[in-house]
């Protein structure tokens, strides 16, 4: 089984910061949830690809644990700027 959950693809007018600057990767990336492992355990799968290079990026195929650690350091983060973490 694989499904996709959510995908955002990089969008210059919404960070032109990023676009313009030719030391930033403009990326896009994707998450889904896989069973197709030898231990038919469930995974999270992050794609993170660079704009341009479709299938050349990085793929991590976390247990649920990594997933969580990475929420809550989204969450963290989002606070430490002053963001609502949702």
């Amino acid at each position: 089984m694989r499904r996709s959950i959510d995908d955002h693809p990089f969008d210059a007018t919404l960070d032109p910061v990023v676009a313009d600057d030719p030391d930033l990767a403009p990326v896009s990336w994707a998450i889904a949830i896989s069973d197709d492992y030898d231990d038919s355990e469930p995974r999270i799968v992050l794609t993170v690809d660079e704009m341009g290079k479709p299938g050349e990026g990085l793929v991590a195929h976390l247990l649920p644990a990594e997933a969580r650690r990475i929420r809550m350091a989204l969450r963290d983060a989002l606070k430490e700027i002053g963001e609502d973490p949702g």
